[in-house]
C-alpha cells in the first residue's frame, strides 16, 4: 500500500516564524514530529512518502500514486486540514486523520473515513490489524495512557531536513500541574511518563548521523516534570553525548520553578539547552489564582526569570489577558513586565477556552462560550464573554502590542536581557552562511527597515560590551521583525 503522510500549511501567527524564516533561508520552524513518530508504526512493507504543505507542494502525482493519506494537524491548521481532506477524498484516497485537531470527530470533518485519537501508540495499531481484516472503524480511541518506552525511533529520513530551522525530539508526555485553560492533562494527564536516556540518544545520534547538527527542540509540555531523572540519568547522557560534537543546541518548555532549582539549571545550560519557554501568564496574583496557576503565585516572577536567564537559558514567555480578575490596570502592568523582565519572545494573546479544559467546562455552564478556540495565540480574539467589556479588552491588548513591539520597546528589551544573559561556554564556528544571513539583515533591517537606528544601536552596543553575544542579538533582531509583521496583521 502507498501512503501519504500529509501535514497541512500553517497561516501566518507568531510560533511560524514565517518572516523570519527568510533571513536565513528555511521555510519552516519546525518538522511534523508526530508524522515521522506514526511512520515509525506503519507496517514495514507499506511505501511511505511525506509531503509537509509548509515546504513543498501537494502534487496530483503524489495523489495518484497514493493509497491512503494520512493527515496530522492541530487546532490552528484547521481550514487547511479540511481542504487538504477533501482534496485526498476527491482524489478517491482512504483518508485517516490524527492530531488534537480531530479531538471532535463528528464536527466538520465528513471527508475523514478513520480517526486514530489520542495517543497513536494505543490506537494505530487496533486500526491497522481491523483494516487488513477489513473491519475497520471509524473512530479509535483510548482513556488510556502510552508507554513511551515503546514509542520507536522516527523516520527522520521521510522529512526534507534542509527546509526546517530545527528538530525536534519528544522525552515526556503530561504535566503535574493543572491549570485549567490548558488541554494538555485533559490530553495527556497530570502523571510525567518519559522515555529512556538511550531512547533520547539514539534519536539524537539518529539525527546527527543524517547530518543534522544544529538546533533541536524538546517539545515536552513541561520538561522538568520528572526533575531527579533530568539529574541523575538524562542530562548527564546529553552532557556526555555533546562532547566532540559541534552545533547541536536545545531548547524546550517548562514551568517558573525551574528558577527554584540552581544544580538543575546548571545542567541544563552544560547539556547545551540555551532557550526555554515558560508561560508567565499574568503578574496578578489573582488572575494566577483564577486560572490554577498556584506554582506562578506569589513570587518575584521577574527574578525568577532573571535569574534563569543569569544561568544561560533565555525565558520565552507566553501572557494572557481577559482573566475575570482583569482590571484596566492590568494592560499597563503586563507591559512594564515584560519590558523589565528583558523578555524578548513575550506572546500575548487574549485568554480562550479550549474544548476539555475546566475553563471551557465553567464559562459553557455559564453561558459564556461563544464559538471555538482558534488556536492562534496572537489573533486578537476570544471564543468566551468577558467580565471586562470587549472593546475595553481589546483597546487594552493593543495597547500591550503597541508597547512591547514597537521598535523602540523592543530594542531595549533586547539589550535588558543581554545584560543578564550568561553566554554559552564556547562560540559556535562562523559558516558561510551565517554571513550570508548577517548581510540580509544588515540591508533589510540596517538600511530600509522602520527600525534602521535601533538596529544599528543595538549592533554597536553589543559588539562594544557583548560581543559573545552578538549572533544572539542578531536573530533576536530578526524576530523583531517577524512579530512586528504579526502584530500589523493581527492587532485588532
Amino acid at each position: 500500500m502507498n501512503i501519504l503522510l500529509l501535514y497541512p500549511k500553517f497561516p501566518d501567527t507568531f510560533w511560524s516564524f514565517k518572516h523570519a524564516l527568510t533571513f536565513i533561508g528555511k521555510k519552516s520552524a519546525l518538522p511534523p514530529l508526530g508524522l515521522v513518530t506514526v511512520a515509525a508504526m506503519l507496517p514495514p512493507e507499506w511505501s511511505l512518502r511525506l509531503v509537509d504543505t509548509n515546504v513543498q507542494r501537494l502534487t496530483e502525482k503524489d495523489l495518484a500514486w497514493a493509497d491512503c493519506a494520512f493527515i496530522s494537524a492541530m487546532v490552528i491548521q484547521r481550514e487547511t486540514a479540511s481542504r487538504m481532506a477533501a482534496r485526498c477524498k476527491k482524489a478517491g484516497l482512504l483518508v485517516v486523520a490524527g492530531g488534537p485537531l480531530f479531538n471532535n470527530p463528528n464536527d466538520h470533518f465528513e471527508t475523514v473515513d478513520h480517526f486514530i485519537l489520542n495517543e497513536a501508540e494505543l490506537t494505530l495499531s487496533p486500526f491497522l490489524k481491523d483494516l487488513a481484516d477489513g473491519c475497520a472503524k471509524r473512530i479509535y480511541s483510548s482513556t488510556e495512557h502510552a508507554d513511551l518506552q515503546q514509542t520507536p525511533l522516527p523516520r527522520w529520513e521521510l522529512l526534507k531536513r534542509k527546509h526546517y530551522a530545527a528538530m525536534s525530539v519528544q522525552f515526556s508526555r503530561g504535566c503535574p500541574f493543572d491549570c485549567d485553560f490548558c488541554n494538555i492533562t485533559a490530553l495527556l494527564g497530570r502523571r510525567v511518563r518519559i522515555k529512556t536516556s538511550s531512547q533520547i540518544i539514539a534519536e539524537l545520534d539518529s539525527l546527527y548521523a543524517l547530518g543534522w547538527h544544529s538546533e533541536v527542540f524538546f517539545v515536552d509540555d513541561n520538561f522538568i516534570g520528572n526533575k531527579a531523572f533530568l539529574k541523575a540519568d538524562l542530562l548527564p547522557a546529553l552532557i556526555n553525548w555533546r562532547k566532540g560534537k559541534t552545533g547541536n543546541a536545545f531548547l524546550t518548555e517548562a514551568s517558573i520553578n525551574l528558577a527554584d532549582d540552581q544544580p538543575l539549571m546548571d545542567l541544563m545550560f552544560e547539556a547545551g539547552f540555551n532557550k526555554v519557554f515558560i508561560g508567565i501568564e499574568t503578574p496578578d496574583d489573582a488572575c494566577l489564582a483564577e486560572c490554577s496557576k498556584a506554582q506562578n503565585g506569589k513570587r518575584d516572577l521577574v527574578e525568577d526569570v532573571k535569574r534563569i536567564q543569569r544561568a544561560g537559558l533565555q525565558v520565552q514567555g507566553g501572557f494572557i489577558v481577559g482573566f475575570d480578575n482583569d482590571v484596566p490596570s492590568i494592560f499597563q502592568r503586563q507591559i512594564d513586565f515584560i519590558q523589565n523582565s528583558g523578555i524578548v519572545t513575550a506572546m500575548v494573546g487574549l485568554l480562550q477556552a479550549p474544548p476539555g479544559t475546566r475553563l471551557y467546562d465553567r464559562m459553557k455552564a455559564q453561558g459564556r462560550i461563544k464559538g471555538e478556540a482558534t488556536g492562534d495565540n496572537v489573533d486578537g480574539t476570544t471564543n468566551i464573554v468577558p467580565t471586562m467589556s470587549i472593546e475595553a479588552l481589546k483597546e487594552g491588548y493593543r495597547r500591550i502590542l503597541d508597547g512591547i513591539y514597537s521598535p523602540a520597546a523592543y530594542y531595549q528589551r533586547i539589550r535588558t536581557f543581554l545584560r543578564e544573559y550568561k553566554a554559552p561556554l564556547a562560540r559556535e564556528k562562523l559558516r558561510f552562511t551565517d554571513i550570508v544571513t548577517l548581510v540580509r539583515t544588515s540591508y533589510r533591517l540596517g538600511f530600509v527597515g522602520r527600525e534602521r537606528f535601533h538596529y544599528w544601536k543595538l549592533m554597536v552596543w553589543t559588539q562594544l560590551r557583548y560581543p559573545q553575544l552578538l549572533s544572539y542579538a542578531l536573530t533576536l533582531a530578526i524576530y523583531g521583525y517577524h512579530f512586528r509583521k504579526i502584530c500589523e496583521r493581527h492587532v485588532v
